[in-house]
C-alpha cells in the first residue's frame, strides 16, 4: 500500500542507480514544477540571512545554489556519490557551501550543529517509521533555539515510498518543540516552515 508507513527505508543502492541512469533524474534543472517549487520554498524562509544551515538530500545542488546567498555557512549532503559530485561542481564558486556524502539518518552531522536553518526537501517520505522518527528527532535536536526548519514534500502517492508527504509532515507537526509559522499547500506539494520553541 502506498505511504502506509510500514515500509522500510529505501536502500542506498536505489539512489545510486537513479543517478547512474540520469545526471538529472528528477528534472531539477528542466521542469517548471521544480523551478517554481524552489522559488516558493526559498521565498518562505522568514529571515534574510542564516548563520549556519544544513540541507540533507541536496541531490545535484540546484536548491543548494539558491539557498547559499542566504547563508553564511551551508552544509549540504547526499547519499549518492554522483549527486554529491554534481552538487560540488554546481556550487564550486560558492565558498560558504560544503557538500559531503552522508547517508541518513546514521550520518546526521550532530557535531556540526546547532543549525539555525535546516531544509528537509523531498527527503522524509523515503524513510520507514523508525528512521523517520529518528531523522525528525535529529533535526529537532540540532535545530538552534528559534531556528527555522523548512519542509517541502510531494503529496501524490508513490508506490515505493514508505510514507506520503503528508505523513512526513505529520511527524514534524507532532513534535512539541516545533510550531508552524508558514504553510503553503496545493495538490502536488506541501511546504511548511517550522520554528523551534521552548517546551
Amino acid at each position: 500500500m502506498t505511504g502506509d508507513g510500514n515500509g522500510s527505508t529505501l536502500p542506498a543502492g536505489h539512489f545510486d542507480q537513479v543517478y547512474e541512469e540520469s545526471a538529472d533524474p528528477y528534472g531539477f534543472t528542466t521542469r517548471w514544477y521544480e523551478r517554481r517549487k524552489y522559488a516558493l520554498s526559498v521565498a518562505m524562509l522568514p529571515a534574510e540571512r542564516y548563520r549556519r544551515a544544513f540541507e540533507p538530500a541536496c541531490s545535484i545542488g540546484v536548491l543548494t545554489a539558491q539557498l547559499a546567498p542566504r547563508c553564511e555557512a551551508l552544509l549540504s549532503c547526499d547519499g549518492a556519490a554522483a549527486a554529491v559530485a554534481a552538487a560540488r561542481t554546481r556550487t564550486a564558486g560558492l565558498p560558504q557551501v560544503t557538500v559531503e556524502q552522508r547517508r541518513l539518518p546514521g550520518d546526521w552531522p550532530a557535531d556540526r550543529g546547532p543549525f539555525d536553518l535546516i531544509v528537509l526537501s523531498e527527503l522524509l517520505y523515503y524513510f520507514g517509521d523508525e528512521d523517520l522518527a529518528r531523522t525528525v528527532g535529529l533535526a529537532v535536536g540540532t535545530l538552534a533555539a528559534d531556528g527555522t526548519l523548512l519542509a517541502v514534500h510531494w503529496r501524490r502517492p508513490v508506490s515505493f515510498h514508505p510514507q506520503t508527504g503528508d505523513q512526513a509532515h505529520a511527524a514534524l507537526a507532532a513534535r512539541p518543540e516545533l510550531t508552524v509559522v508558514a504553510d503553503y499547500r496545493e495538490p502536488d506539494f506541501l511546504a511548511q516552515v517550522y520554528q523551534r520553541v521552548p517546551v
